[in-house]
């Protein structure tokens, strides 16, 4: 996989889903209190249209953000999803149509 050779990541499926989780400390020159270093996943463009990349934020309520997120002219692109046993996320576009994701942590997620 492209990101395991040019950084050194690990890079593990994830159970059940089309999604792989990555960790950047696989080498040890880096990692999430390092900086450059970051934790999260991969998956397949959940859009068609060419949007490549979605940087995601923490909230503490995907349901709250999205509803905030509307009321201040965000589209919502995918609705509350769950990734099982990590959280919720959804994707949504900002007024200038910018996506964006947001992640709520959550290990009951089914």
């Amino acid at each position: 996989m492209f990101y395991t050779e040019i950084f050194d990541w690990k890079v593990s499926k994830a159970e059940g889903m089309d999604y792989w989780l990555v960790s950047t400390v696989a080498s040890g020159r880096q990692g999430p209190t390092e900086p450059g270093g970051i934790n999260g996943g991969i998956t397949r463009c959940p859009m068609a249209g060419g949007v490549k990349q979605v940087n995601y934020v923490t909230v503490g309520s995907v349901e709250e953000t999205v509803r905030q997120a509307e009321r201040l002219g965000a589209s919502v692109l995918k609705g509350k999803t769950a990734i099982p046993s990590m959280g919720w996320f959804a994707i949504l576009a900002d007024p200038e149509k910018n996506v964006f994701g947001i992640f709520q942590n959550d290990s009951g997620a089914r």
